[in-house]
């Protein structure tokens, strides 16, 4: 039997499961500070301006410094020792949150975790880029982006839970052991090339590397070589990237830090309610991430047009985003502003595989730079909102056309100033042309 005529292996999909879960267990790590945010301020006697940094810039910004380190690391070390490396990291930082005693302790543990995770998503879009080809390249993104969701939306609820019967400190250090257990579990299954893993065969091989669409050509798969950072960095195309993975970040964020504390604040629920409500926009981004790849695949597929299938979805969906959020405003009822707010965020997914896979479609060979540049420079927008928002509370209330326009709750305000990033978001994608390779050396 031939290549051609030999069915394919599917070892491809494992390894995005494989990084689906490092995906869901950093982003449980990462939002569940989010629902303890009130009881970890009462107990380490914080203010609310401090918990905003350490919520915030503390873990985003250190995030975005540390993503062209992470992502250079994938490149010259592989993903096989660095993803590994990465996992181990951030659930120590997780473990040493638990032994904070003030300000100073848990805001280093939050750093470090910031670090650590910095390099987990552009190794995982550099291995993406390598096991799958430029047809499967927005699901994959999308199986990635909703077990992010899948991660915030089990750490929010099990948090919520979890501190009913056990302390906060306790919980951080049961969220650290998973990522412990994965990381030697992963380095013993992966491998950095298809060919080189025993369980994928020469047909799925040939799939990968482009041989079914070259007519037996086989595209090179990236690899390491000189990055041309001059030539990325004047990229008109890479700042529209990253334009709107900063608003689309930014707006993303509310869910991670201050959603909760809101619905507490503004909507009168529990604490352990919030944490389920919180649930109900994350689950919808799950959802939004998997359609939204297949169907950023589905138009390439059918149109051989990248720019449609990926900026054009992704702005369409954002715009929508942006007006369900600012309708939150006139919705009384807690559980029904969550939902419109919900389908909004669902919306808003389905940009997500587009921007990862855009990434990879014009970065080539390049890749690694170019995503972590996109990635760090969305985190600067996650690390700046959290900490902007109650200043920007404080402005509302002490200014009376604000308070009044924003209905006398300057929480309603806040819906505006996160509905908006996601409109800027839909702008740099209406813009935005993707073309194969542009960013190639």
């Amino acid at each position: 039997m031939t290549a051609g005529s030999m069915q394919r292996t599917q070892v491809r999909f494992q390894l995005s499961i494989w990084l689906a879960v490092a995906a869901a267990l950093a982003y449980l790590c990462r939002t569940s500070i989010s629902v303890a945010e009130k009881t970890i301020r009462a107990d380490l006697d914080l203010s609310e301006d401090m918990m905003g940094f350490i919520m915030g810039p503390a873990f985003f910004w250190s995030y975005a410094l540390a993503q062209i380190p992470g992502g250079w690391s994938g490149q010259r070390f592989g993903s096989r020792r660095m993803l590994p490396i990465l996992s181990v990291a951030f659930s120590a930082a997780v473990a040493l949150m638990g032994f904070a005693q003030g300000a100073a302790s848990l805001l280093a543990g939050r750093i470090v975790n910031g670090v650590a995770q910095a390099g987990l998503f552009p190794c995982s879009a550099l291995s993406i880029a390598k096991w799958h080809p430029q047809a499967e390249r927005a699901l994959a993104s999308g199986i990635l982006g909703s077990a992010m969701s899948v991660g915030a939306a089990v750490g929010a609820a099990l948090t919520g839970e979890l501190l009913f019967v056990l302390n906060w400190r306790v919980i951080f250090f049961l969220y650290a052991v998973p990522g412990i257990v994965w990381a030697f579990l992963f380095y013993g299954w992966f491998r950095e090339t298809p060919p080189e893993h025993s369980g994928v065969n020469q047909a799925e091989a040939d799939w990968i590397a482009g041989a079914a669409a070259n007519d037996g050509e086989p595209s090179n798969l990236p690899k390491a070589s000189p990055v041309p950072w001059v030539k990325i960095l004047t990229s008109l195309t890479l700042w529209k990237i990253c334009g709107q993975q900063f608003f689309r970040a930014a707006g993303q964020v509310f869910f991670a830090s201050w959603f909760a504390t809101y619905l507490q604040e503004s909507r009168g629920v529990s604490t352990a309610q919030s944490g389920w409500l919180l649930t109900i926009p994350l689950i919808c981004t799950v959802a939004a991430s998997l359609i939204g790849g297949v169907l950023s695949d589905a138009i390439f597929r059918r149109t051989k047009n990248l720019t449609l299938a990926r900026s054009g979805l992704a702005s369409f969906s954002l715009t929508i985003c942006a007006a369900l959020v600012f309708s939150a405003f006139f919705v009384e009822d807690a559980r029904m502003a969550t939902i419109v707010i919900g389908a909004g965020a669902f919306l808003g997914g389905i940009a997500g595989p587009c921007a990862y896979a855009s990434s990879m479609d014009i970065g080539g060979r390049n890749v690694g730079a170019v995503f972590s540049t996109m990635n760090m420079i969305g985190n600067f927008g996650a690390g700046l909102l959290p900490v902007a928002t109650p200043t920007f509370r404080v402005w509302v209330a002490e200014t009376p056309w604000a308070l009044n326009l924003a209905g006398g709750n300057s929480w309603n305000a806040v819906l505006i100033l996160f509905g908006s990033m996601y409109f800027l978001a839909a702008v740099c994608w209406a813009t935005l042309r993707v073309r194969e390779g542009s960013l190639d050396s």
